[in-house]
C-alpha cells in the first residue's frame, strides 16, 4: 500500500511547464498504466488545457507523452462498462454528448502542436490529430483500435481521420485496425512531419517558438476560423458515432476480445 508520504511525492500523471515565452509544454506520463485515460490523466488534462486558455501569457501549447507512449486509450475497465451498458461516451452528469477530453486540442483557444513521439492508441490517436499540428515519430505505432474489439470506432475518429489523413486511408485505419509506425506513415504520404522519436520533442518546440512569436489575440482570432467547420461537424459526428456503439458495443463476441486482446 502506497503511504502519504510516498503518494505526496509521486510525480503527477499530467505536468505543465513553460519552456519558453509564450509556450505550454502539457505532458502526459502516467508511467503505471501507459498514458491510458484513467479519471487521474483525463483530470490533470482538462485542468492543463483551462489553465491555458485562461492564460494571457500562453500563446501555443506543445502536448507531448513519455518514452515511448504518447496516449493510449480508453481503459479496459471502461471498455468493459460500456459494453456491459453501465458507461457511455456522454456527460455523466447532463446525459448530452460531450466532445470529451481527446478534443481538448481543437477546443483550445490557441493553436496545439501535438508531439506524438510515442504509441498513440485509439482515443490517443484521434486526441492528437484534434491538433493544429502534428508531428509523428519514425519508430512509434498509430492505430485506431476500435474494430480490432469488435466495435465501431468513436472518440470522434470517422471524423478526424478523414479531415487529418484523407478518406482512403482513413477508410483503411478504421476497417482495418491495423497498426502503422510513423515510418509506413511517411511512406503513405501523410501530411505530417515524421522523424525519429528523439527529434520529435525539439520539433515541435521550434515550431511552438515560431508560433508564439505572434500576438495571442491573433492566434486565437485565426484558429477559431480554421477549425470552425471541424467544431462545428464535431457533434452530429460523436452522435452518429455513440447510436453505431448502441449496434455494435453489446455483443458478447465484443466483451472476450476487450477481455482477451486488449493490450
Amino acid at each position: 500500500m502506497t503511504g502519504p508520504t510516498e503518494e505526496a511525492a509521486r510525480e503527477p500523471v499530467v505536468t505543465l511547464r513553460q519552456p519558453s515565452e509564450g509556450v505550454a509544454l502539457i505532458t502526459l506520463q502516467d508511467r503505471a498504466h501507459k498514458n491510458t485515460f484513467t479519471e487521474e490523466l483525463i483530470d490533470g488534462l482538462v485542468d492543463a488545457f483551462r489553465t491555458v486558455s485562461a492564460a494571457e501569457e500562453y500563446r501555443v501549447v506543445v502536448l507531448t507523452g513519455y518514452g515511448n507512449y504518447f496516449a493510449t486509450g480508453g481503459t479496459q475497465r471502461d471498455l468493459i462498462a460500456i459494453q456491459e451498458g453501465r458507461m457511455a461516451f456522454t456527460a455523466a452528469d447532463t446525459g448530452e454528448v460531450a466532445s470529451g477530453t481527446y478534443s481538448l486540442p481543437l477546443d483550445c483557444p490557441v493553436p496545439v502542436i501535438a508531439a506524438m513521439q510515442g504509441h498513440a492508441v485509439g482515443g490517443g490517436l484521434c486526441m492528437g490529430l484534434f491538433s493544429d499540428f502534428v508531428i509523428l515519430a519514425t519508430e512509434s505505432v498509430y492505430t485506431a483500435s476500435f474494430m480490432k474489439y469488435g466495435f465501431t470506432p468513436g472518440f470522434g475518429a470517422t471524423l478526424v481521420l478523414r479531415e487529418k489523413l484523407g478518406g482512403p486511408l482513413a477508410h483503411e485505419f478504421l476497417v482495418t485496425a491495423r497498426t502503422y509506425r510513423g515510418a509506413d506513415l511517411a511512406r503513405r504520404g501523410v501530411p505530417f512531419e515524421v522523424v525519429p522519436r528523439r527529434e520529435v520533442l525539439d520539433r515541435a518546440l521550434d515550431l511552438a517558438r515560431l508560433v508564439a512569436e505572434k500576438p495571442r489575440l491573433s492566434l486565437v482570432t485565426l484558429k477559431d476560423h480554421m477549425v470552425a467547420d471541424l467544431r462545428a461537424r464535431l457533434p452530429q459526428v460523436i452522435e452518429q458515432e455513440l447510436a453505431m456503439h448502441e449496434v455494435t458495443f453489446h455483443q458478447p463476441e465484443v466483451r472476450e476480445r476487450i477481455l482477451g486482446l486488449y493490450g
